[in-house]
This record gives structure tokens, sequence and C-alpha cells, in this order.
């Protein structure tokens, strides 16, 4: 049990909790990081920690583990406690002489707190699966739906099934370490940036629109892919290695959900101030949601700044909100 009290909790150690963690440390405040798994970085740095980003402000691209490597560095450096493996329960609030009390409640302990900052990303998340009879028995033995490391691919025929900005983002990536690879999406049409969807089409990739994946198979490993076009119906017979799966994540805001949290969907409704309807509770990144919001990286880092700074503001209210510019920050 841990009875101090921080200014505040930040519950996510994603890129969003990182940057919060830097803001608010930089505002003098006391912070503590929550996060269910075992590393700092979200997932970027279980998911994708070898693919590339390229918009994010001063990178041309960056290595999503290398961008983790120093937003780690940038974030830890006001020393914020960091509680890595425990899983967010329960919330509960007292009232100490008129100001409330937030402590929020692990698997492992109790974090009492002035202000909360919930920066979970997507939540919970899993991959969604392939729903295909022998799926299961392939992951590992050439079914992928992320990769870690692309020297597993080197010199292979792979499958790209997606048309997101995963699904385009690693067909890029991978090219100039793939033997082949194909691409199939079910539409004509691709959820990702257009400078990356034309970097895709100038590149070694074939791309086949209008198809889906029917079967997997192989002996020990994936060997061949059956794909049909779901138009005609008519199927055809890839030989690969490898198919990596790019067709979303399930996510969950798990006990978050029971807080009493103004929500819509999976998201948590905040103001221009990422405010919730709970006094002294902030939300920012991928789990926010408001008029015009937009999932980016980069949108996360400045939703932080401003929830950083509102918290700040909600402690002391004779503080400033605005701080100053950091150039001129000790």
């Amino acid at each position: 049990m841990r009875n101090d009290m921080s200014d505040m909790v930040i519950v996510g150690g994603g890129p969003t909790g990182l940057f919060g963690a830097y803001y608010a440390g930089m505002r003098g405040m006391s912070v503590t990081i929550l996060d269910s798994l075992d590393v700092l970085g979200g997932q970027l740095a279980t998911l994708y920690p070898e693919k590339y980003i390229y918009d994010v402000a001063g990178f041309p691209k960056v290595l999503a583990k290398d961008l983790v490597a120093d937003l780690i560095k940038q974030g830890l450096q006001h020393k914020p406690t960091v509680r890595l493996g425990e899983q967010v329960e329960r919330l509960e609030v007292s009232d100490d002489g008129g100001k409330l009390v937030y402590r929020v409640m692990t698997n492992k302990g109790e974090y009492p707190a002035r202000t909360i900052l919930i920066s979970a990303g997507m939540g919970a998340f899993a991959p969604k699966k392939l729903p295909l009879n022998n799926a299961q028995e392939f992951e590992g033995k050439g079914l992928y739906y992320f990769v870690q490391s692309a020297e597993p691919l080197r010199g292979k025929r792979v499958l790209i099934v997606g048309g997101g900005d995963s699904a385009v983002d690693w067909a890029n990536m991978l090219s100039d370490v793939t033997d082949k690879q194909t691409l199939i999406h079910r539409r004509d049409g691709f959820r990702a940036h257009e400078d990356s969807v034309e970097k895709m089409r100038s590149g070694p990739t074939q791309i086949k629109v209008f198809y889906e994946l029917k079967a997997i198979e192989g002996d020990e490993t994936i060997e061949r892919a059956v794909i049909y076009d779901n138009r005609s119906k008519v199927s055809d017979t890839l030989s690969v290695d490898a198919v990596l799966v790019n067709i979303g994540f399930e996510s969950s805001l798990g006990p978050i959900r029971e807080w009493g949290l103004e929500l819509e969907g999976p998201q948590i409704k905040v103001d221009s101030m990422m405010q919730t309807n709970l006094a002294g509770i902030f939300a920012a990144g991928d789990v926010t949601t408001y008029p015009g919001k937009l999932k980016l990286i980069v949108t996360g880092f400045s939703e932080a700044a401003i929830a950083a700074n509102h918290a700040k503001h909600y402690l002391e209210p004779g503080a400033n909100i605005f701080p100053g510019h950091s150039t001129n920050m000790r």
C-alpha cells in the first residue's frame, strides 16, 4: 500500500501518458504512472517497435522503439513514480477538508492523488483474429497479428491482410525486407495517409483490392493462402511463407467504465480543457472523444499538455493555466 499523495496519477504509460508526465513535472507536480503492461511505451513498444512513424513533428521518420526511448527519457526526467504490471480496478473518492481525494485501486495497491489523467490509449486491447477454424494452429508458425521484429520475414513471401494505416505502413516498411509481398483489401479505398498509400502503390507490393482471405494451408507452417474476389467469388491460391493480419483491434475500457465517467462508446467524453464530467479527472489521447477529434500521436501530445496545465490550475487556482514557453523554463 502507498499512502503518499501524488498531485496526479496517470493511467497509461504510452506516448500520451509519458508526455503528460513530462509536462506535469515541468509544472512542479508530483506524478505516479500506472500501466498494466510490463514496459512503458504502450502499443508502440509492444506491437510496432520496428515500424517507422512519419507524422511526428521534427522527425521525417522515426522507428517506434526509438521514439519510445526518447519519450521515456523525457517523461521520467522529473522523477515520477512508475508502477508497471498493475491493472487498474476501482476508483474511490473521499473528501479532505473540502478537497477531493481520488484513490486509484489496482490489483497490487492503491494510489491517492488530487487529480487523474487517463491516457489509456484504446484501453485493454487485442488484435482481431482471423475467423478461420485453423487460424490458431498457425499463430507463431507464419501467422502474425503484429511484428516486433522484421527479421523473421526477411527473404520471405508475405501476404498482408488489411487496408488501414498499419497494413499500409507495414507494406512500405517490409518492402526492402521481404522477397515478395502481396496486400489484399476487401475494398478499393484505404484508411491511411494519402502519402503512405502512394508510396505503397509505387513500390514493389502487389496490391489486390476487393480480395479477402478464405483459407490458410500448410503442414507445420503456413505454405499457402487462398484468397477470393468478393465480387466474382473466384478464388486464387498464393504460395506464401507468412500472413500478416491487420484488421483492427478489440478494445475496452475495462473497470474504468464503472468510474462514473461520461462515455461515448469506448471513449471518454472531454471538454476543451481535456476535463471529464468528474472534477479533477482529465483524459487525453485515443481514449478521448470530442467534436473534431483526430486519433494521432501528435494530437495526444497536445491534449496531454492541455490536461496538465489545467490540472495545475485545478490544484492551485492562483496558478496560470498558460505557464509560458518551455524555452523560458528551468
